[in-house]
């Protein structure tokens, strides 16, 4: 519950200041408002309010309500729900088979994905997430070592997550992920899928570089410890975005999100597992092409990501699926 009233909270942060700059009216459907409503507890008999009589200050949190003027919420019907944006349906189908099905193969142990937030409430969230992350100091070898955190970048509500190992020398200086020579590799298999960053998003199952004491370049492998202390992040991000597919890159991200140790990339590329109900494809991280450029090597990633297209619902032209087929 403390973090669905932390999520409350800034909600009525970002709407108290709409307030403030003239903005008296916030449109939210019934089915969105319903998000913010916490687990049903016993009933008690509270009295009637009236815009008129409420209350000058903040009110408690039980009391919150982010329209206006004040009013409940309907109440559940039994009836079916009315249709959603294929979004929104598709993640709260996800959620539903989630808390009602057996673990799923990755994240095993792990709480269901909770109700997806709208709009605002999902930019305040992650911002105020993103602030936690900046000032993370739990690893204190790479807060000591690093010059940026790597949170991520991309849409909020992208349909397809990337997820890779941990920052590299670029992108610990431009805080920013993938933005190195594997970087630009994926930037360009996101361009062949018809997509730009901006339309995805992507993240590392670390937040800062390993550090390499000694070295003056190069990049070490994130050991357990490392992971098992910086993913609740990368959690707390797939919570906000709630994706319809994810996209491990390499090793590293399988290991991290499966929990496992004795991932084989070779063997389980190209095949479907599932990360708390979403959708998971392992392949190939993208810097294993630049050691690797023979055109088989790259058909199969290219393969990967268009099972991943196909899931997504996302068009795929015949130019597109004769990709890095050899002629």
């Amino acid at each position: 519950m403390s973090s669905y009233l932390s999520l409350l909270d800034a909600t009525i942060t970002h709407l108290e200041a709409l307030q403030a700059k003239g903005v008296r009216t916030v449109t939210v459907s019934p089915e969105t408002l319903q998000l913010f409503v916490p687990s049903p507890r016993k009933p008690t008999a509270t009295p009637a309010r009236s815009a008129s009589n409420a209350p000058v200050g903040r009110p408690a949190a039980s009391e919150r309500v982010p329209l206006e003027p004040l009013s409940p919420p309907p109440a559940p019907s039994p009836a079916a729900p009315k249709p959603t944006a294929p979004r929104t349906a598709a993640a709260a189908a996800r959620w539903n088979l989630a808390a009602q099905s057996a673990p799923a193969a990755g994240g095993a142990g792990l709480p269901p994905l909770p109700p997806p937030l709208a709009g605002p409430a999902r930019a305040v969230a992650f911002e105020t997430l993103r602030k936690k992350v900046l000032a993370c100091v739990k690893c204190a070898h790479l807060a000591n070592s690093r010059k940026s955190v790597v949170f991520g970048v991309g849409n909020l509500h992208a349909r397809i997550l990337f997820v890779g190992e941990a920052p590299g020398a670029d992108e610990d200086v431009q805080g920013e992920p993938f933005v190195g020579k594997a970087g630009e590799l994926l930037t360009k298999i996101i361009q062949a899928m018809g997509l730009t960053r901006a339309d995805v998003y992507i993240a590392n199952i670390l937040k800062c570089r390993p550090d390499t004491p000694g070295q003056t370049s190069g990049n070490r492998k994130p050991t357990p410890t490392e992971i098992s202390t910086c993913i609740p992040w990368l959690q707390e991000q797939i919570d906000l975005i709630q994706p319809e597919v994810m996209v491990a890159l390499g090793v590293s991200a399988m290991e991290g999100l499966l929990g496992k140790l004795d991932v084989n990339i070779s063997r389980q590329r190209g095949s479907w597992t599932s990360y708390r109900g979403i959708p998971l494809m392992p392949t190939y991280h993208p810097a294993y092409l630049l050691r690797n450029q023979s055109l088989s090597e790259k058909r199969k990633v290219w393969e990967d990501m268009l099972l991943v297209m196909e899931r997504a619902n996302l068009p795929i032209s015949e130019k597109q699926r004769a990709f890095f087929l050899a002629k």
